[in-house]
């Protein structure tokens, strides 16, 4: 099959919201509907549904990453092992990057040099260098970058200047990556069947249900709670789920009866979204079921529309601005770190006017964009992230 132009467009969508989103912080006089709720209250903002949108996406991905190492001969212990390397790796880089948020002077570098020799480090250690490179100039530079990562771990303090380095709540990234571990041996253990992946799905969101009401046993919490609380790998299978039916359904080319039966998905989703929001309410914080069920609606509608327009319409060229957001979408998140820094030690200080309700909000939407270019550039020089 070839590649599905919608998914990267949603991915790149998503990616670009999710910057947008965590520049909010900077301003001040925007509609409280775009940011995040408070913990403890039942409702959701338009940031709220990102992060949840994005593992939906990285779900959504899977068969397709399957299928593709299952067409060049990968065994599943190999398929596997990449499932585990690949969430090592988003585990490391969440650590390191969730750490900085709490960083004392006692560590001897400021937080916004913590994250970007983070970054660089993430770059130097799984960059996909080009072949004609040196060989053991790739390995010295992976070398390098691990190398200052543990010095930076070793040296870590953070709190009161007296907590050493830890994993504390993993970070956006290691969050994805724990789901992305449960959902992604589910997903290889499955070898495309599909009921395999909907009981997984079913028996995740059960999870969701069961940690909301409190009953999850109390010697299953030593597992990490983005995988016992099962909000966050359902959302992930979820993807995976819509993902696979995609796959057996779109080489007929019955494009209106998939969209059929991916909107009554949808609406099923938002019935036991509104179902379940009476126990537990909506809630990102809390993880909430109807948080879960909301989010996946929401994202697999827009995967629809953007499939029609982008793949049956042909005009994915609408999107094109975004492209690098879908395809780099790794080193677009690590971008803002980068440009954050720039702007404190240049000293550069924005007026009033563009931290403030709307011209506020198109400063944050360039941001986003201008992060999405810079990443496009990087890439088309070789700095291409890969795990």
């Amino acid at each position: 099959m070839s590649r599905v132009g919608a998914i990267d467009l949603v991915r790149a969508l998503t990616m670009v919201l999710m910057i947008f989103v965590n520049d909010l912080w900077s301003l001040k006089g925007i509609p409280a509907w775009l940011e995040h709720v408070e913990g403890g209250v039942d409702g959701m903002g338009l940031a709220d549904t990102v992060f949840p949108a994005f593992l939906f996406i990285v779900g959504l991905s899977l068969p397709f990453a399957v299928s593709s190492r299952q067409a060049r001969g990968d065994s599943p212990l190999s398929q596997i092992l990449h499932v585990l390397s690949r969430s090592v790796a988003l585990l490391v880089m969440g650590v390191f990057l969730v750490n900085g948020e709490t960083l004392h002077d006692a560590t001897g570098v400021p937080r916004l040099v913590w994250n970007v020799l983070s970054c660089i480090c993430f770059i130097l250690i799984w960059n996909s260098y080009p072949k004609s490179m040196n060989l053991w100039l790739q390995r010295g530079l992976k070398a390098l970058g691990a190398a200052v990562l543990l010095v930076m771990a070793y040296r870590y303090r953070g709190g009161d200047g007296t907590e050493t380095f830890a994993p504390q709540w993993w970070g956006i990234l290691g969050l994805i990556g724990w789901a992305y571990l449960a959902a992604g041996l589910v997903t290889v253990l499955a070898q495309g069947r599909l009921i395999v992946l909907s009981l997984a799905w079913l028996a995740f969101a059960g999870l969701s249900v069961a940690w909301a009401a409190g009953k999850v046993p109390g010697v299953l919490h030593i597992i990490p709670e983005a995988i016992i609380g099962g909000t966050l790998t359902a959302l992930v299978l979820g993807g995976a789920v819509i993902g696979r039916m995609f796959q057996l359904w779109q080489p007929k080319n019955d494009n209106l009866r998939m969209t059929l039966a991916f909107a009554a998905i949808a609406v099923a989703l938002v019935a036991l979204g509104f179902y379940t929001r009476q126990f537990w309410g909506i809630s990102k914080l809390s993880a909430t079921p109807a948080w879960l069920f909301l989010c996946s609606a929401m994202t697999l509608t827009a995967f629809v529309v953007l499939y029609w327009i982008g793949d049956v319409a042909k005009q994915g060229k609408w999107f094109g601005f975004v492209k690098p957001a879908g395809t780099d979408t790794l080193l677009c998140y690590l971008m803002p770190y980068f440009l954050y820094a720039a702007m404190v030690y240049s000293t550069l200080q924005l007026p009033e006017l563009l931290t403030t309700g709307g011209p506020g909000l198109i400063k944050s939407l360039l941001l986003a964009l201008i992060c999405v270019w810079i990443a496009g550039g990087l890439s088309k020089l070789g700095v291409k992230l890969k795990l």
